[in-house]
């Protein structure tokens, strides 16, 4: 059973940024994909990013390159640091993590941009 803790979530100002953190309780070189969902106060989970083995990335359409996905394979940790945060990216942010083809989910981190 994978476990995957989220921190840094908060509140931000509109065009600030904020560090997202996911640590999985295993090494995560064994996970296919790692990646940030959100899901918004009356609308679906939506893809933000995500991350490959082989270090492939992909967004939602709606980044527009101000989010970037890294990871800290000696730490068992997922970043997303998100840049120019707009009052719509207001969510909680739940961490994933895909391995044999079975997905497992944190709990979710609050991210409010408001001014």
């Amino acid at each position: 059973q994978v476990q995957l803790v989220e921190s840094g979530g908060g509140l931000a100002q509109p065009g600030g940024s904020l560090r997202l953190s996911c640590e999985a309780s295993e090494s995560i070189l064994s996970m296919n994909v790692m990646g940030w969902y959100r899901q918004a106060p009356g609308k679906e989970r939506e893809l933000v990013a995500r991350i490959g083995s082989g270090s492939y990335t992909r967004f939602g359409d709606f980044v527009k390159g101000r989010f970037a996905i890294s990871r800290d394979n000696a730490k068992n940790t997922v970043y997303l640091q998100m840049n120019s945060l707009k009052p719509e990216d207001t969510a909680v942010y739940y961490c994933n993590a895909i391995k044999n083809d079975y997905a497992y989910w944190g709990q979710g981190t609050q991210v409010t941009v408001s001014s």
